[in-house]
């Protein structure tokens, strides 16, 4: 288990930064559109990410957490008429970044985007993404999608994975999905998120079994589907993680649950991060804790300024988990 990072960097002396923090580990995408990087493409970026000390873990699939419209894939789960040809691209983009070395992807099963209400203030002014059921247009339309049922979400899904597992078990590539953030009521905007509750990721990653399809899994936004995040998240961090459906964690916190909650920094939301990072390590976890979703600060880099803290955060936890586990975390 080690400290990660999925942040774009600038240029060199921005990846340069990252090494410098003891972020080793990324998920970083060469430039232009993923359906045409090629071989060449992926080998090149990796080399470059390796010559400035990084190691590239993942990229990211044309599957992105926007909402539909402006995906670069809308037809695997608009049902479009490029749906086939759209899959097919992805299983060779699967396959290249199995063959450039890199060992991981993440990628979003996503129609409505990631929806919010308005920032709220957080800690010292700060502001943060929230999310009150109450506040939001509750009636607001469908996408280009329309309205999916919850069983034609799920037949849209398996047509996705019938095709594209067997690529990445055979290029030996984790495919990594984020659940849907955040949970909402059944047909909101023509849609029935069926990865915004545990239960459905339960079934997610049991459909297609295989040691390569499994999760990014989002602390903060798995927190969004609890009723008690606080009391419930450990036991969920041991069910996918003892059966191996854990590739990727974005370690984020909030404060408030299910259709009311606003994102925190880590230390500050009502999860124990503390007991997570051990419960992580516990599970045999061993790939990148990330942040994500970071307040919005004050200051001339108010991004860099809130993930260098997150990055100093998590190396601390790991380097106490690392006393109680020894061998399981990286230094």
């Amino acid at each position: 288990m080690y400290l990660g990072t999925q942040n774009a960097a600038r240029d060199d002396d921005h990846y340069r930064q990252f090494a410098q923090l003891g972020v080793r580990h990324i998920c970083a995408d060469p430039d232009g559109n993923p359906h045409d990087w090629t071989l060449d493409t992926l080998k090149a970026h990796r080399e470059r990410v390796e010559s400035l000390g990084l190691i590239l873990d993942m990229v990211q699939l044309p599957m992105n957490s926007k909402v539909i419209e402006k995906q670069d894939s809308q037809d695997i789960l608009s049902k479009g008429p490029n749906r086939d040809r759209q899959i097919d691209s992805i299983c060779r983009l699967i396959e290249n970044v199995g063959a450039a070395g890199i060992p991981s992807v993440k990628y979003n099963l996503n129609i409505i985007g990631i929806p919010r209400s308005e920032p709220e203030t957080g800690r010292g002014g700060s502001r943060n993404s929230s999310f009150r059921w109450d506040k939001m247009d509750q009636n607001a339309a469908p996408t280009l999608a329309g309205v999916v049922s919850e069983d034609e979400n799920w037949e849209r899904i398996d047509y996705f994975l019938e095709r594209v597992v067997p690529v990445a078990e055979s290029a030996k590539v984790r495919l990594a999905c984020h659940p849907h953030d955040p949970h909402t009521p059944p047909g909101y905007r023509g849609v029935t998120r069926v990865l915004g509750t545990v239960e459905g990721l339960k079934k997610f990653v049991q459909m297609r079994e295989s040691p390569y399809h499994g999760l990014n899994f989002c602390q903060g936004t798995v927190g969004e589907m609890l009723d008690n995040p606080r009391d419930e998240i450990g036991d969920i961090i041991r069910w996918f993680g003892t059966r191996g459906k854990l590739f990727n964690v974005h370690f984020r916190n909030i404060r408030g649950g299910k259709l009311s909650f606003m994102e925190t920094f880590p230390d500050e939301g009502d999860m124990d991060m503390v007991e997570s990072v051990r419960i992580y390590a516990e599970v045999g976890y061993k790939y990148m804790l990330m942040p994500d979703h970071v307040p919005h600060i004050s200051g001339p880099d108010p991004d860099g300024v809130a993930f260098a803290f997150c990055f100093g955060y998590i190396a601390a936890l790991l380097q106490q988990a690392q006393k109680d586990f020894p061998g399981v975390i990286e230094r």
